[in-house]
């Protein structure tokens, strides 16, 4: 999926709309690897359906408590960033996603639903799942957190990164489940979504960067 667009880039010189393209080129590969991922664990999912012990009120309970978990790690790594090392909140990933997402609605479906899924699946039940069965937990979720953190290439948060992913990893242990650390990911996802289209990017520019000059002010105090 992330090397498809190797595939797509000679008829690239072709396309009068090459934004359109674009999307819908990597909306399309998500959407096969999804599809892939769901075939390869078939047995898993049906399953989970035929169990009659789905327990669905603990994957809830434990999804809501992981999202709030995962909000509570990232505005820690963020607090951390930017006293302890002076990095300046806001994402260029971000940014770049959700300007995509302006432009094209239906790249929602990949950053709400379609991503949160496959990471999950790669990071925590393939790699994490794999390093924990060789090691203790902290060690088995900080290395697969720092991969999921570099494989966003925002290196300069890579400390959010790998602490969201830390606690995925551990809803994952706890509940044996991937369901529940895919439902916090979705959910967390969509949160920032929303609160990112409902603010205008001008008046979100004008509010970094009074964070920005809050910091030195507390700094200063």
């Amino acid at each position: 999926m992330q090397f498809s667009g190797v595939l797509a880039r000679p008829f690239i010189p072709f396309i009068d709309d090459k934004h359109t393209f674009t999307v819908s080129w990597t909306v399309a590969s998500f959407a096969l690897a999804l599809v892939v991922s769901i075939y390869i664990l078939r047995n898993e999912v049906t399953d989970f359906f035929q169990s009659e012990q789905k327990k669905i009120g603990t994957i809830i309970l434990w999804s809501v408590l992981g999202t709030i978990l995962a909000f509570v790690a990232q505005f820690t790594a963020v607090f951390i960033e930017r006293f302890a090392f002076g990095i300046q909140p806001g994402s260029e990933n971000t940014f770049q996603l959700m300007d995509i997402a302006r432009q094209s609605p239906v790249f929602i479906l990949v950053i709400a639903l379609i991503g949160p899924i496959l990471e999950e699946l790669v990071f925590r039940k393939a790699i994490f799942g794999s390093l924990y069965n060789k090691m203790n937990f902290f060690f088995a979720a900080l290395i697969s957190g720092v991969i999921f953190a570099i494989v966003h290439m925002d290196f300069s948060h890579l400390l959010i990164y790998t602490a969201v992913g830390m606690v995925f990893a551990f809803l994952y242990i706890e509940t044996k489940r991937i369901i529940v650390p895919i439902i916090a990911h979705m959910a967390m996802n969509s949160i920032a979504v929303i609160a990112q289209l409902s603010v205008d990017p001008k008046v979100l520019e004008e509010q970094l960067k009074q964070l920005e000059q809050l910091q030195l002010i507390l700094i200063g105090g």
